[in-house]
């Protein structure tokens, strides 16, 4: 998904007003290192999902299959990852452009700067890397890592409230307390009410009853909450849109934002 929103958002743009060598390089409406651009975007993104799919040996049981199988598993996913990473850095340097940086530099203190650094700030500013890269002004290129960056929070609420909104069934999805019903439910309820809530939860073991956990959630505001910030920060994607002029493209890009901010 993310190459793909960094190529609509290329071709919604379109060409540059500026005088450049490369104008003939252009092909249906999107530069060459635009689509460069958006291959590196996805491989970073890889990368991360396979960095992420390390397991946490001291939490294995014995049905998870032999201990030698995990750790050898998990050597694999930070060489592969990071095998990635190398590609996706050679192929940067090679668009010659020493401010197409993908992350930025801030401290993770709250729950949005995490999802920040950890799923927007990666198409948000592939977002604006690819207005730089066709020399549209300064303008544009913060309405589209605007688009990028509100678009991709918007994905991330959808995702962790998935378990919540969706039709409810014998066996409640397991979810993070970190996600962000959970994380709204604290604020409302407190801190010390909220652990109380997750020891209630634990039953032998440690093991979490998710269906206990998700009814306390949803018989409070964080669902609601969470469901209202996710339309907001479509609702800002939505206004950055407006920067560009109609197009097929646009449209398509408006259309993944009512898609991940829909829940009925």
């Amino acid at each position: 998904m993310r190459g793909l929103v960094v190529l609509l958002i290329s071709k919604a743009a379109g060409p540059s007003k500026a005088e450049l060598s490369f104008q003939h390089n252009m092909v249906s409406g999107i530069y060459s290192s635009q689509r460069s651009l958006a291959e590196i975007t996805e491989l970073i993104h890889t990368a991360f999902l396979v960095h992420r799919g390390i397991v946490n040996i001291g939490e294995l049981k014995s049905c998870d299959g032999p201990l030698k199988d995990m750790q050898f598993g998990n050597k694999m996913a930070v060489l592969s990852g990071d095998f990635l990473l190398a590609n996706a850095c050679t192929s940067l340097a090679q668009l010659q452009n020493t401010k197409n940086c993908l992350t930025d530099d801030i401290g993770i203190s709250t729950w949005k700067e995490q999802v920040f650094l950890s799923h927007s700030a990666l198409l948000a500013k592939s977002c604006q890397a690819a207005m730089e890269l066709a020399k549209h002004s300064s303008e544009i290129q913060d309405m589209a890592f605007r688009y990028g960056k509100h678009m991709s929070m918007s994905h991330k609420l959808h995702s962790d409230l998935q378990p919540f909104v969706k039709e409810s069934s014998s066996d409640a999805m397991a979810f993070s307390l970190n996600c962000a019903p959970a994380v709204l439910h604290q604020e409302f309820l407190g801190r010390d009410a909220w652990i109380k809530q997750i020891r209630e939860a634990q039953g032998k073991g440690n093991l979490m009853d998710y269906k206990k956990l998700q009814e306390a959630i949803k018989a409070g505001k964080g669902v609601t909450s969470a469901i209202d910030l996710c339309r907001c920060h479509g609702n800002r994607a939505l206004a950055a849109l407006e920067s560009f002029p109609p197009s097929e493209a646009r449209a398509a890009l408006a259309n993944i934002v009512h898609a991940v901010t829909r829940f009925s």
